[in-house]
Formats: C-alpha cells, sequence, structure tokens
C-alpha cells in the first residue's frame, strides 16, 4: 500500500469535556479549504493538555475510517457515536490502517511533508469523550489507536487529497509490530533493543523501553488509561 486518501481534515478548539469539564480539544469539526499544516500542527488546532497532547510528535492525528464499522460491532449501544471524528482524529483516513502504516513512513500530503512518529497511546480523556469508562482500554486492547504525524514540511494540505509514500526506512516497523511489542510481547529483549535503535523514534517512547530492558518490567498504565477521579 503506496496511498491512502483523506477524506477529511478537522480541527478542534479546547472545550469542557465530561461532567468535570476537563480542557480538552477531542472535538474536532470539519474544515472544507485548504489548512496550513506546520510543525506544531494544523492551524486552528488545540489541546487541552499540551504535557501529553500536541507537541512536533504529535502535530496531526490520523485515525481510519475502517475502524468505525467494527466499533459498531463491537459496542452496538454506542454505534451512533462511532462517525468519522469520533476519536479526535485531524485526519480521516480512507484505505489505509495499522497495518499498512510503518514508523518513520514519509507520505506527501498536498504541499506538505509528513512523518510517521508513533502509533497513539490512547488516554483516559477518550473514556469521557464516550462516556464509557473502559473505552481507552479497549481502544488498546484493539490497536485501533490511529497514529501521529511530524510536519517536516510544511504547507497546506485540504480534504480530498491522496498521501502518497515517498520514503519507507523501517518496513518491519509496521504499527501493528509496535502494538504487539507494547501490549502483547512486553518484554521481548531483542525486539525491544531494536525499537530503541529506530532514529525516529519519540524520545518518550525510547525511555520507555529502555526502561523495560533494563527494570524487566512494564510501565504502569493505570494514570493513562483510568479517569481521575
Amino acid at each position: 500500500m503506496t496511498e491512502f486518501l483523506v477524506s477529511e481534515v478537522r480541527v478542534g478548539r479546547v472545550r469542557p469535556l465530561g461532567p468535570r469539564a476537563v480542557p480538552s480539544g477531542i472535538r474536532k469539526d470539519r474544515v472544507a479549504e485548504p489548512i496550513a499544516a506546520t510543525a506544531c500542527g494544523l492551524d486552528g488546532d488545540a489541546q487541552g493538555d499540551r504535557r501529553n497532547h500536541g507537541g512536533p510528535d504529535k502535530a496531526v492525528h490520523a485515525y481510519s475510517a475502517g475502524h468505525y464499522p467494527d466499533w459498531a460491532n463491537d459496542l452496538p449501544d454506542l454505534a451512533p457515536q462511532f462517525r468519522r471524528g469520533a476519536f479526535g482524529e485531524n485526519l480521516v483516513v480512507e484505505g489505509a490502517a495499522e497495518a499498512d502504516i510503518c514508523l518513520g513512513d514519509r507520505w506527501r500530503l498536498g504541499g506538505v511533508l509528513l512523518e510517521v512518529s508513533q502509533a497513539r497511546q490512547p488516554c483516559w480523556r477518550l473514556n469521557l469523550r464516550f462516556e464509557r469508562p473502559d473505552m481507552a482500554r479497549r481502544v488498546q486492547a484493539t490497536g485501533r489507536t490511529g497514529w501521529y504525524f511530524r510536519v517536516l514540511e510544511p504547507g497546506e494540505i485540504a480534504p480530498g487529497q491522496t498521501a502518497r509514500l515517498v520514503a519507507r526506512p523501517h518496513p518491519e516497523w509496521s504499527l501493528d509490530r509496535v502494538w504487539r511489542l507494547l501490549y502483547r510481547d512486553r518484554l521481548d529483549r531483542p525486539a525491544l533493543a531494536a525499537f530503541t535503535a529506530l532514529p525516529e523514534l519519540p524520545e518518550r517512547w525510547r525511555n520507555m523501553a529502555e526502561a523495560r530492558l533494563a527494570n524487566g518490567r512494564t510501565e504502569d498504565w493505570t494514570r493513562r488509561l483510568e479517569t481521575p477521579e
């Protein structure tokens, strides 16, 4: 797979989320016209928690539209909520999912050059978004996480454009393989060592993998996945 369609582009301002009005930019609206993409993300897009969201390694979030029927099948009571944009994505992707995307991939989308930096690690804001306390854990368990791009060359992107693969330096590191390493084969030492050697890996992910190698145990996911009391 060397190309995919971006059927929608979305941005969102910070708004209150959930019963405690947590600041969040997860609700994103469609844009119809070309929009600027820079190293900091899309023009007009915002995050409520800049420590854990946004920044150069998480500038643009993409999500496969092919996942929505699966979610509706898994959770029929929430089926009306599983529509494009529901997971806070900037790009709604047609024709590609995590198995088709590799760490370090470079994709040309309009005038913008994007680089795959990491898969999304879901957090508890998804629990609030869908009013279901286990939603973040479900996203993690299924591998339907979406992924993040860095913006290497800024420019404009627009809905309806086709992204084309221009470089794949690590074809052995699909996001599906990354998911298996992070959440299934969590202490596979040879794989962890190879993972830490990837030059495009975000520092936080490298530190995480190095800690697993050093300590022989997996980090605690509770604060990321469980909604704070």
